[in-house]
């Protein structure tokens, strides 16, 4: 068995990067090699990587490769909470292995039992509206409750809305950081940083502990969140934004994505629109979700009875045709009324309230405005 020691070496041989490193380790794997430490390796290496990591094994004191291997092992005994994970580690995401460019190693900080939990990742804008910060923080409790852990990014928005609801709800979340796992980044988030190690979560990094925020590191960490996670919810992204990046990672990678609907005038959810027309699952509850991750049920079914009050009623929504008799519409005006008032007044969950608007606003009847959402004058 592979040591952290030798994944170390391999994860900063130069000229090496890490979808040709897995290409690598499921040939030997399929050859029954992989364990053929180091001869196997160096024969199925290009040129440049095998001499490298040959002088390295021969001569190890003078080989550029064992500073970063030594501060590696180094910082990884200074902490009880300090790990890094590599193939074959108990810890290790199998899920990761799944993926065409899994990192050789990850620097892990906190508890690794927010791995023990299925993920599922929620991403979206850095600069949500209202209606998108509910309803980040309605489906992270509604998911945790159903046993997941929660992965994202840790960056501005949905990501902090998303990870901190979860451990307001006593889950667990992993964040995979666009840098060192010792650096806080982005600085703000420094409260949630302290709260994911002294509650229960997990962050996680492809870099050395030390390593500086990079806009360069930002779209390769996406493919860890979305690898480790069983699938990937956008909670409200833009036409351009990032988070459609990681929707389509995870549909490169197999997962499932899943897409809120929003307002067709809302800039700001413009991109799950699109991702829906384009075949994400639209989702408005819980449960639209855990009918997708259908092998994941006997988590729901382990818990206790859920209180089915809290959980959206997408079901009993009226069709459109019927949009006019929508006692939601009585509650609209000229003047906006901000959805968290709407959900209040027509006593329905945000997500079911959100569906009904939706259906307004597709017959007409409805429009999302700065402020709130307004009745439509009919003609």
């Amino acid at each position: 068995m592979m040591t952290a020691r030798e994944w170390c070496a391999l994860a900063h041989l130069p000229k090496l990067g890490a979808r040709r490193l897995a290409v690598i380790r499921r040939e030997l794997a399929a050859q029954g090699l992989a364990d053929d430490w180091p001869e196997a390796w160096l024969a199925a290496m290009p040129a440049g990587p095998r001499d490298t990591l040959r002088h390295w094994l021969d001569h190890p004191a003078k080989s550029p490769l064992e500073a970063p291997v030594a501060a590696a092992l180094e910082w990884e005994a200074s902490q009880p909470s300090h790990h890094l994970l590599y193939p074959g580690h108990p810890a290790w995401p199998a899920l990761l292995d799944e993926i065409v460019d899994p990192p050789a190693l990850l620097w892990a900080k906190g508890d690794l039992g927010a791995l023990e939990l299925p993920g599922l990742a929620m991403v979206g804008t850095r600069r949500p509206t209202r209606e998108g910060s509910d309803n980040a923080a309605f489906f992270a409790r509604e998911l945790v409750e159903a046993g997941f852990s929660i992965v994202s990014g840790m960056a501005l928005g949905v990501d902090g809305v998303a990870q901190r609801t979860a451990l307001d709800a006593g889950g667990r979340s992993v964040a995979v950081l666009g840098c060192g796992v010792d650096v806080i980044y982005p600085p703000r988030h420094a409260g949630l940083y302290r709260r994911l190690l002294d509650e229960g979560g997990l962050l996680l990094s492809e870099h050395p502990a030390e390593t500086r925020a990079h806009a360069r590191y930002f779209p390769r960490r996406n493919r860890i969140i979305t690898g480790l996670s069983l699938g990937v919810l956008v909670v409200e992204a833009a036409e351009k934004s990032g988070s459609l990046v990681s929707a389509r990672l995870a549909m490169e990678q197999n997962r499932e994505v899943f897409a809120i609907p929003g307002s067709l005038h809302n800039v700001q959810a413009r991109g799950n629109l699109g991702l829906i027309r384009d075949g994400a699952s639209l989702v408005c509850g819980r449960d639209d979700i855990l009918e997708q991750l259908g092998h994941w049920q006997a988590l729901n079914a382990a818990r206790p009875e859920a209180d089915t009050s809290t959980l959206p009623v997408h079901a009993e929504a009226p069709a459109p045709s019927d949009v006019s008799q929508d006692p939601l519409l009585a509650l609209l005006d000229t003047a906006p009324t901000p959805l968290d008032v709407l959900v209040e007044r027509s006593e329905l969950d945000v997500g079911g309230c959100q569906m009904r608007l939706l259906e307004l606003e597709l017959a007409g009847q409805a429009a999302q405005v700065s402020g709130g959402w307004v009745r439509r004058a009919t003609r």
